[in-house]
């Protein structure tokens, strides 16, 4: 069965919800959570440098960074490392998140648009609790508006978080558009039948590439481009 390509971003379709990923698009939260997967895969004894970390496991949920370093290694970093690792991020948080650069202004632009916006990421609703609410967010995400795909148990790339968050909406997933900075939420994007745009100022395209993918290279971008979709849709 192939997912249908969705048109939320097309002239003939209808943009009717728009759903976030956290980290790397709202929150520069990559780098301190990475350095942490370093800083404690060292701690058990595994050579693992804080860039090779981010480049390895930016995006991915705790649960598969476990599972990585131990097939690789073979050492058992322990039944509660997601538990654990997940209190220290919250811990992180609360200090050191920041805001990605454009990100508040963008926000306040895409309300001004009247589009209903959502969150769906792989972060726990206690870490991005504290990262709204030190970054000064919170007041756009009413916690009935942000998704864990952590706390559901079914991180990205599984689509079920973007999915869920549609359905919450009563939307569709073709009228839905996914903002994602890592090939992980790019790929839960595609399997749940949403478009999608990608935050990535340099690099290579995700292995998953299909017409419903766009690519911005700052968060300046996107209310322009959301507004010009709308546009068209109205004509």
């Amino acid at each position: 069965m192939t997912t249908p390509i969705p048109s939320a971003l097309s002239a003939s379709g209808r943009l009717r919800l728009v759903i976030f990923d956290c980290d790397g698009v709202l929150i520069d939260s990559e780098g301190p959570s990475c350095r942490l997967v370093a800083r404690s895969a060292r701690e058990h004894g595994i050579a693992l440098s804080d860039e090779e970390a981010l480049h390895r496991f930016a995006g991915k949920a705790l649960g598969q960074v476990k599972k990585e370093l131990e097939a690789e290694t073979g050492i058992d970093l322990g039944d509660d490392y997601v538990a654990v690792m997940q209190n220290r991020l919250v811990d992180l948080m609360r200090e050191e998140a920041a805001p990605v650069e454009g990100a508040g202004a963008m926000l306040a632009a895409v309300k001004a648009l009247g589009i209903p916006f959502r969150v769906g990421s792989n972060s726990s609703w206690p870490e991005m609790e504290v990262k709204f609410a030190r970054v000064g967010f919170a007041p756009f995400f009413p916690r009935d508006r942000v998704h864990s795909a952590r706390d559901m148990m079914r991180p990205k790339p599984d689509p079920y978080v973007f999915e869920h968050a549609a359905q919450q909406e009563s939307v569709p997933p073709s009228c839905c558009v996914v903002i994602e900075d890592s090939d992980t939420g790019v790929r839960a994007a595609h399997d749940a039948g949403m478009a999608c745009i990608l935050l990535r100022p340099e690099g290579p395209l995700p292995e998953t590439v299909w017409p419903g993918l766009h690519r911005i290279a700052h968060l300046d971008e996107l209310a322009p481009l959301l507004t010009r979709i709308l546009r068209e849709q109205s004509s």
